[in-house]
C-alpha cells in the first residue's frame, strides 16, 4: 500500500502559489496519508518531501504518526520545536508547522527561573532558621551538594590555626571537621576567604585539587567552583563545589547560581557569627550582673533569692550583695540589698554601677551613714537622674549570736524573726540616694540569737497584686505572717519559702522585680545540716 501511494500520480489540492512563500512549512496530505503539495519552507524543513511521497520515511516519525484532523501535534526537528495545525478541507489536511523553539526555551528558562527563585527562598528560610554557626554551616553544605553539585565543602575563617569545615556528599549527611591547611594549595580558596570574587572554574585544573578538599571516596573530579561566602562587613567563609568527572562541567549560569546562593549563606552564617559574639559578651556582663551565690561567711548563714519583673528576663533593677569587711570593731561581713529605679537592662546596668561603687567603699563598711553618703554624692553625678533605695547589714559572730547593725536608706526596714515566732520591725529608716545634696539616716543594732532571722526584702514582694482577684497587694501582713512560721528555720529555708509563697499569690499577673536575703544566727543542727554553707540561688 505504501509503495503504490509512493508511485501514484498525485492529485494537488492547489498549485502552491497561494502559500509558496509563506515563512512557515506547509504541507498538504491526502486521507491515504501521501504528501499532495509543499511549500518551499516545508522543502527546507524535509529535504526529501516531494508530492506523491508518503508522510511514513519522509517527515519527522511523530508528523507521521499524528496525520488526521483531531488536533495539534507537537515534536522536535532537528534541534528545533514545532508545533503542527491540522487544517482540514475535503478528504485532505493541510500541516502547518509553527515553530515553537524559542517559546519553549523562554518557558524553560522561566520554569528554571521560577525553580531557582523558589529554591533560593527556602535556602533562605533554612539557613536563617538557626543562629548556631555550626548549624547554619551544615545546612548551606547540605543543601549546596543536594541542588548545586555532587559535593559541597563550606569552610570558615580560620579560628585557632585552623579553619572550621563541613562537608556534604549528595543523598548524605554533612560531616564537620577542622582543618589545618593552607588555602593557597587550591587556587581561589585564599582569594574566596578574603572575600574577593570568584575565579571562574574554567581556570582551575580540577586534577591538582588537593586532597583535603575530596570527600571519601568521591571519586575523579571533573570540575570546581569556589566562591567567597559574603559577610556583614567581613568575610564568612568560603564555598566549594565539587562536579564528577563524568558529569558536564559547571556553566556560567550555574557559577552565578552559586555565587546567588552563597551569599544567602554567607549572610546567615555572618548572622549566626554575629549572634555568637554577642551571646558571649551578653553572658560575661551577665555575670556581673546577675545576683550572687551566697553561703556562710563568719559564721552567719546568708541567703537570697531574685525574680525579675519580667519572667523571660534575667536581670533587673533589685539586687543583693555580700562582702568581707575590715572594720574598727573587726572583722565583719556587710549585706547589701537595693532597688534601683526602673526595671530590665536599664536599671540593671546602673545596679551594676552601685555594686561596683560599694565594693570601692568596702573600707569605709563600719561607718554606714559615710558609706551611704559617698555612694549618694556618686550618683547624684550621674546623667540618668536615677535613684536606688538601699538597706546596709554588717553582721558579726559573738559566740552563739549574730550582732547586727542595719540602715536602711529610703527602703522598707529590715524584718526580725524571733525564735518564738514573733516579727519585729528594725528601727531604722534614711533618705533615698542619688536624689538630695545631703543624706540622712538612722541605724539600728540588733542582736540574733540562734535560729532567729533578720530577713531584707525589696518592695517587689508586698507590693505584688495577685491572690482570688488578681489585683489584691501581699502586703506587709502576709509577708509577717509567713516570716512568723519560718522562725528556727535556716536561712535558706526561709527566702525560698517567702519567694515561693509570694509567687503563688501572684500567678499569672505582673509583678515588679523582687528580691530578698535573709541573715540568720545558725543553730548547731542547722550547721549539721547545711554543712555550713547554706547557698542562695536566683530564679528567673
Amino acid at each position: 500500500m505504501a509503495d503504490r501511494a509512493r508511485t501514484a500520480p498525485a492529485t494537488p489540492v492547489d498549485d502552491g502559489r497561494e502559500w509558496a512563500t509563506a515563512p512557515v512549512a506547509a504541507l498538504a496530505v491526502d486521507g491515504s496519508g501521501v504528501i499532495r503539495s509543499l511549500n518551499e519552507a516545508a522543502r527546507l524543513l524535509f529535504p526529501t518531501a516531494e508530492p506523491g511521497r508518503a508522510l511514513e520515511g519522509t517527515v519527522a516519525d511523530w508528523l507521521a504518526a499524528a496525520h488526521g484532523p483531531d488536533g495539534v501535534a507537537r515534536g522536535e526537528v532537528g534541534a528545533r520545536s514545532f508545533a503542527a495545525h491540522p487544517i482540514p478541507h475535503g478528504d485532505a489536511v493541510t500541516w502547518w508547522l509553527v515553530d515553537e523553539t524559542d517559546a519553549r526555551s523562554a518557558r524553560e528558562a522561566l520554569a528554571r527561573e521560577q525553580e531557582r527563585t523558589a529554591f533560593l527562598s527556602d535556602a533562605s528560610a533554612a539557613l536563617l532558621g538557626s543562629l548556631n554557626l555550626e548549624r547554619c554551616m551544615e545546612v548551606a553544605a547540605r543543601l549546596a551538594a543536594a541542588h548545586l553539585a555532587d559535593a559541597a565543602l563550606v569552610l570558615a575563617p580560620s579560628h585557632g590555626g585552623a579553619f572550621p569545615a563541613v562537608t556534604c556528599v549528595r543523598g548524605g549527611e554533612p560531616a564537620r571537621s577542622r582543618l589545618a591547611i593552607d588555602p593557597d594549595d587550591l587556587p581561589g580558596l585564599g582569594e574566596a576567604l578574603q572575600g574577593f570574587p570568584p575565579v571562574p572554574s574554567r581556570w582551575l585544573d580540577p586534577a591538582a585539587a588537593p586532597g583535603w578538599v575530596l570527600p571519601d571516596g568521591f571519586g575523579p573530579v571533573g570540575s570546581i567552583v569556589v566562591t567567597p561566602l559574603p559577610g556583614h562587613g567581613v568575610p564568612a567563609g568560603a564555598l566549594v563545589l565539587l562536579r564528577r568527572g563524568d558529569r558536564a562541567s559547571f556553566t556560567g549560569q550555574e557559577e552565578l547560581f552559586a555565587r546567588l546562593f552563597a551569599a544567602r549563606a554567607g549572610a546567615a552564617m555572618s548572622a549566626a557569627r554575629v549572634f555568637a559574639l554577642q551571646a558571649s559578651i551578653t553572658d560575661t556582663l551577665m555575670r556581673e550582673l546577675l545576683p550572687p551565690t551566697l553561703e556562710q561567711l563568719g559564721g552567719v548563714e546568708f541567703a537570697g533569692r531574685y525574680r525579675p519583673a519580667r519572667d523571660g528576663e534575667r536581670i533587673g533593677g533589685d539586687f543583693y550583695d555580700v562582702h568581707s569587711a575590715i572594720t574598727a570593731d573587726g572583722d565583719e561581713s556587710l549585706a547589701v540589698l537595693g532597688d534601683v529605679c526602673g526595671k530590665g537592662l536599664d536599671a540593671a546596668v546602673l545596679t551594676g554601677k552601685i555594686r561596683t561603687t560599694l565594693r570601692a567603699l568596702l573600707p569605709m563598711a563600719g561607718d554606714h551613714h559615710r558609706l551611704l553618703d559617698l555612694l549618694n554624692r556618686t550618683l547624684g553625678d550621674n546623667a540618668d537622674a536615677r535613684y536606688v533605695t538601699l538597706v546596709l547589714a554588717s553582721a558579726r559572730r559573738e559566740g552563739a549570736t549574730v550582732k547586727l547593725r542595719v540602715t536602711a536608706a529610703g527602703h522598707p526596714p529590715p524584718l526580725i524573726v524571733r525564735a518564738d515566732g514573733r516579727v519585729e520591725e528594725a528601727a531604722t529608716r534614711g533618705s533615698l540616694i542619688g536624689v538630695l545634696p545631703e543624706i540622712e539616716s538612722v541605724s539600728a543594732e540588733v542582736t540574733l540569737a540562734p535560729g532567729e532571722t533578720c530577713l531584707l526584702y525589696t518592695d517587689g514582694i508586698v507590693e505584688a497584686k495577685g491572690g482570688p482577684l488578681g489585683d489584691e497587694m501581699y502586703g506587709e501582713e502576709r509577708l509577717h505572717q509567713v516570716l512568723a512560721e519560718c522562725a528556727n528555720m535556716p536561712a535558706d529555708a526561709v527566702v525560698e519559702r517567702v519567694q515561693m509563697l509570694a509567687s503563688q499569690w501572684i500567678g499569672r499577673g505582673t509583678h515588679d522585680d523582687m528580691a530578698v536575703l535573709a541573715i540568720t544566727a545558725p543553730r548547731g543542727q542547722h550547721l549539721a545540716a547545711v554543712g555550713g554553707h547554706g547557698r542562695g540561688r536566683y530564679t528567673a
